[in-house]
């Protein structure tokens, strides 16, 4: 966390349930972010435009503006800010608008403090990620991954070609490298739905992963239970352009 007022995270929080409001607003804070709350999405997208905002949680019910209509005006000004939707709803055509929407995350009540945090840090993790240059390449361990060409080659072997699931979770583990990679989120990101049978799929393409990368015994994909997977590798490197 940063240390100064002016280096921490502000967050936006959007939440006409006012007690649940507060409890959330004094919990981000306890873990050291800044956090505005609104009781409607009118206010909050004044707020949001009157402000500077790195982080957005916004409340789907809400009156006078909901959520995906303050989600899909923020998402005209800036593209890149991260949004995580707090809604009561489950239903699948619910959750499905808020990704097109581009939300980046969607929590079903009632969840946990803890919960929204870890999600939280999640999604900074990825968004620092992100920033940068374009990575070309992979090292890890004794293979070599050519994201472009979406071939592994491990020491001065022969190139093994991935098929473009197989190079698309390969990049995500990469990227998450000795972390974890949440299960929902690689699902949201390659198969753009996280049903059942894509589930099993993704399931499968571990599978595939794990059995290529096993000449070299350092590295490991291990499934964190309730949450998603770990590339564990001690010895990686980004190539970048």
């Amino acid at each position: 966390m940063a240390n100064s007022q002016q280096d921490k995270l502000r967050i936006l929080l959007c939440e006409d349930d006012e007690n649940l409001g507060m409890l959330l607003r004094e919990y981000v804070q306890a873990k050291g972010y800044l956090c505005d709350l609104f009781g409607d999405g009118d206010a909050g997208y004044k707020a949001y435009l009157k402000g500077r905002y790195d982080f957005c949680i916004l409340d789907v019910m809400m009156p006078k503006k909901d959520g995906f209509t303050m989600a899909q005006e923020i998402r005209a000004i800036n593209s890149d800010i991260p949004i995580i939707f707090l809604t009561a709803k489950s239903l699948k055509e619910d959750i499905l608008e808020g990704f097109k929407i581009g939300g980046d995350d969607y929590i079903t009540k009632p969840f946990s403090m803890e919960e929204l945090l870890f999600r939280i840090e999640a999604i900074l993790r990825r968004v620092k990620g992100n920033k940068g240059k374009d990575v070309i390449a992979y090292k890890i361990g004794g293979f070599t991954f050519d994201v472009p060409k979406q071939s592994l080659t491990y020491l001065n072997g022969a190139p093994d070609k991935l098929t473009t699931k197989e190079s698309d979770l390969l990049s995500l583990l990469c990227s998450h490298a000795n972390d974890i990679l949440e299960r929902n989120f690689a699902l949201k990101t390659i198969w753009i739905d996280d049903n059942y049978f894509n589930a099993r799929s993704m399931d499968v393409y571990i599978t595939k992963l794990r059995k290529k990368l096993k000449e070299d015994e350092n590295i490991e994909i291990i499934n964190i239970h309730g949450k998603g997977y770990k590339l564990v590798a001690p010895d990686i490197e980004a190539i970048t352009k």
